[in-house]
């Protein structure tokens, strides 16, 4: 790969590890914005506590991965493309796209981050 290509994929993994890490933080939290999206999606806010856990799981492979072992950031990564694929199709189920930019901005890192570890 290019060197500039390397240093995109790169950029993408360790943005995809942050805004995950807030993301998690946020559910967490039950932060006003969460419990606003959960519900105009349709989604019971219960399942905030799961989702952080699936979601943290993806952020300490992604942590792993950079720590040296790339198979493990890799299966992180596509277990988030995953994760933000279903949550783009539940936006666009409901028909909530004013805000489908930020589930597309994570899966497009997350996209960049299997890229990185692959």
């Amino acid at each position: 790969m290019s060197g500039a290509l390397d240093v995109t994929l790169l950029a993408a993994a360790i943005g995809c590890a942050v805004l995950n890490t807030v993301e998690v933080v946020a559910k967490a939290m039950r932060a006003r914005f969460v419990l606003d999206n959960c519900a105009e999606v349709g989604l019971d806010s219960r399942w905030l506590p799961q989702l952080a856990v699936v979601e943290g799981a993806g952020v300490a492979g992604l942590v792993l991965g950079f720590a040296g072992v790339p198979f493990i950031g890799a299966a992180a990564a596509i277990g988030l493309v995953g994760f933000f694929a279903i949550a783009v199709a539940v936006h666009v189920r409901a028909r909530v796209l004013h805000n489908l930019a930020f589930p597309a901005v994570f899966l497009a890192l997350a996209v960049g981050a299997v890229g990185h570890f692959v």
